[in-house]
């Protein structure tokens, strides 16, 4: 996925950032609301993980204002705010889930990964495509039975196509899903990676559409 993570402490935001990119998610890092607008605007992100005391405003209404205008993009809170009354405020204003700092680097991952399986409409993790067994929360893949080993990237691509099956994903798209802002990302870099899953998954995990782009295979 495609990350906006909105935080201040460079610290806690380093250490996030590590961590989620380290699960094979892109991540960009803001510490402002209105950076956060720009790369909103900018780009389309799988998630956002939002502090609510920022140096230019408060996230809350930042929150208000992304629901507001019809921007249904997931949002985890990840706040010092502990009152029962601030998560119920969080929740009430559109987040989608609500992280009480300090909190454990692989509980959040956990929730991430929660997050986003519900808005794939499939909550289980555990879903089953022809000779392949895929384990969302785990990330994880067994074919015919036999676990295979997946790069970060690697993983990240097929659980793109995973979250979206049927839907034809451009070299482009798929590009966004895989590296932030800045990143220097060569032009074979997708191609590449589609075919290292195909040979260790098969080579009918993923259609080609010449020129336009690529879809999971059917089962």
């Amino acid at each position: 996925m495609r990350i906006l993570l909105i935080e201040d402490d460079t610290t806690l935001g380093a250490a996030v950032r590590d961590q989620i990119a380290a699960d094979g998610h892109s991540v960009d890092w803001v510490i402002r609301l209105d950076t956060a607008r720009d790369a909103l605007a900018g780009a389309a992100f799988d998630l956002v993980l939002l502090d609510l005391m920022l140096p230019d405003g408060l996230g809350l209404p930042f929150l208000k204002s992304l629901r507001g205008r019809g921007d249904v993009t997931p949002v985890i809170i990840l706040t010092a705010l502990d009152q029962v009354s601030d998560r119920i405020g969080g929740l009430n204003a559109g987040a989608d889930d609500y992280l009480v700092k300090p909190f454990d680097l692989a509980e959040l991952s956990a929730r991430i990964g929660s997050v986003a399986r519900r808005y794939t409409g499939n909550p289980n993790p555990v879903i089953t495509h022809g000779p392949l067994e895929i384990d969302r929360a785990a990330r994880s893949v067994r074919r015919n039975g036999k676990p295979v080993a997946l790069t970060a990237r690697e993983w990240a691509l097929f659980d793109a196509f995973m979250a979206r099956p049927g839907q034809l994903l451009s070299k482009s798209q798929l590009e966004e899903k895989l590296y932030a802002f800045n990143s220097e990302v060569e032009s074979n870099t997708i191609e590449v990676h589609i075919s290292r899953l195909r040979k260790k998954l098969g080579t009918e995990v993923i259609d080609t559409e010449r020129g336009l782009g690529y879809r999971l295979g059917s089962p």
